[in-house]
C-alpha cells in the first residue's frame, strides 16, 4: 500500500547499487551533520568555531578561494551534463538546469556578494568540493536512469521548478542582505535585519531547503528525495546552532525570532 502510493510520486528505485547506496549515505551523513551541529560539533568552515593551534599547523586557503573551489566543480558538472546527455527528456533537462543554476548562483555570490575575512582548512575544502561534485553527478545520473521509464502518475516537475526558482531568488536576496550588514573592512558580527530576518535568524537556509524541495519535485527520484531530506535535517540543525550562537553573543537578541521558519520553528 505504502509502496504503491510512493510510486505515484516517484520513479521506482533504479537497478543501480551505486545510486541506492548513495541515497542512504547522503541522507544519513547529512542528517547526522545536522545532529552534530545541534550538539556543538560544527563544520570546519563555520563561524561558530575558532582556530586552534593544531588547525594553524594545517594548510589553509583564503575563504573566498576556498568557497570558490568548493562550488566550481559541481557547477562545471552541471554544465557538462548537457553535453553528456544531449538527448534527455524535459525532466532531465530541468534537473540539470536547476543544479547548474544553483551552483552558478553560489559561484556568483562568492565572487560578487559574500564578504570573507578568514581562511579555510585545505583538506576540509577539498572534501566539501568533492561532496558537492559527487552529489550533483549522482543526482544527474540517477535522473538519466529514468529515461524511457513511465513517468510517475502525479507529475510534479513544473510545480517543482517553480518552487526551485522561489528558493533561488529568496536565498540570493537574503544572502545580499547579509552582505550589507558589515561595511567593507569591518569584521564584527551583527544581528541580521530585513526581509524574513526580522522573523527568523536563518531564512536563507529556509530558501535553500526550498531549492532542493523544488529539485526533488522536478526529479521525482529516490536519490533526490533522500538528499533533500538529509539537507533539510542538516540545515534545521545548523539553524538551531546559529540561533544559539546569536543568543550567546548578543544580550539584546530578540526572543521572538525563530531559527528557521517564521513564527513556527
Amino acid at each position: 500500500m505504502v509502496m504503491s502510493t510512493l510510486l505515484k510520486f516517484l520513479y521506482p528505485p533504479p537497478p543501480s547499487l551505486f545510486i541506492n547506496i548513495m541515497s542512504v549515505i547522503s541522507f544519513a551523513s547529512l542528517a547526522n551533520g545536522g545532529f552534530l551541529e545541534i550538539k556543538g560539533k560544527h563544520a570546519q568552515y563555520s563561524k561558530f568555531i575558532g582556530t586552534t593551534k593544531s588547525e594553524n599547523e594545517k594548510a589553509r586557503i583564503e575563504s573566498k578561494k576556498g568557497m570558490l573551489l568548493s562550488y566550481s566543480p559541481a557547477f562545471l558538472a552541471g554544465v557538462a551534463s548537457f553535453a553528456i546527455f544531449p538527448d534527455g527528456d524535459l525532466r532531465l533537462a530541468l534537473v540539470c538546469s536547476a543544479l547548474t543554476i544553483h551552483f552558478f548562483k553560489r559561484v556568483f555570490e562568492v565572487l560578487f556578494v559574500h564578504k570573507y575575512s578568514g581562511s579555510m582548512d585545505v583538506e576540509a575544502t577539498i572534501t566539501i568540493s568533492f561532496c558537492y561534485f559527487l552529489s550533483t553527478v549522482t543526482m544527474i545520473y540517477s535522473q538519466h536512469l529514468t529515461q524511457g521509464l513511465s513517468e510517475p502518475s502525479i507529475d510534479l516537475k513544473y510545480g517543482g521548478f517553480i518552487i526551485f526558482l522561489v528558493g533561488i531568488i529568496g536565498n540570493l536576496y537574503h544572502h545580499y542582505l547579509l552582505s550589507k550588514l558589515r561595511p567593507k573592512g569591518e569584521k564584527e558580527y551583527k544581528i541580521s535585519q530585513g526581509g524574513l530576518f526580522n522573523f527568523a535568524i536563518c531564512p536563507h537556509y529556509l530558501f535553500e531547503i526550498l531549492i532542493f524541495v523544488g529539485i526533488s519535485c522536478t526529479s521525482q527520484t529516490l536519490y533526490a528525495i533522500s538528499f533533500t531530506l538529509g539537507t533539510t535535517f542538516y540545515l534545521m540543525g545548523r539553524s538551531i546552532a546559529t540561533r544559539r550562537w546569536y543568543e550567546s553573543k548578543f544580550d539584546d537578541f530578540p526572543k521572538d525570532i525563530k531559527a528557521l521558519i517564521p513564527y513556527i520553528f
